[in-house]
């Protein structure tokens, strides 16, 4: 994964390549056996959250690769205000997303958002998903600090 960066902030990839490889590690850890839908969308929205370009940028081209609809995609930001277009289970990793990536708001995990998570993915899915959540989390964060550029943008730069 080549980018451009702004070159007044520090490479981590580059200065910390054993910080890279494990976050590559966690990420397919994470991912293994867990439905990639699900995994797009909850990426999207971490992204959408945290004003990460560079992930939101990979992440809808990895959802259009799947063939995910550009009205998911257009709504995902308002996905509790559309009825019918997103499952109870993505709904359910929705809000589990969104709680996650806003803990600084002071209301954690309450143990509704929790709740309705776990009634949709079994343990195992369940331990997937959340750490799903915390590496987008950290991802989105690399990224952002680093001013990332998103790959799309990149490419017709050199």
């Amino acid at each position: 994964m080549t980018t451009q960066h702004d070159t007044s902030r520090v490479q981590v990839f580059k200065h910390a390549a054993g910080v890279y490889e494990g976050m590559v590690a966690f990420q397919s850890a994470a991912a293994k056996n867990f439905d990639q839908t699900v995994a797009e969308l909850v990426k999207i929205r971490a992204s959408q959250i945290n004003r990460c370009a560079f992930c939101l940028d990979m992440h809808y081209a990895d959802a259009r690769k799947l063939g995910e609809t550009q009205q998911r995609l257009d709504l995902i930001a308002a996905w509790d205000e559309v009825d019918g277009l997103f499952t109870e289970r993505e709904q359910a990793a929705l809000a589990l997303t969104e709680a996650m990536t806003r803990l600084s708001d002071g209301h954690g995990v309450s143990d509704a958002v929790y709740a309705r998570a776990a009634q949709h993915f079994d343990e195992g899915e369940l331990a997937h998903l959340i750490a799903m959540i915390v590496a987008i989390n950290a991802w989105n964060r690399f990224q952002v600090t680093q001013r990332a550029v998103p790959m799309s943008m990149a490419k017709g730069r050199a």
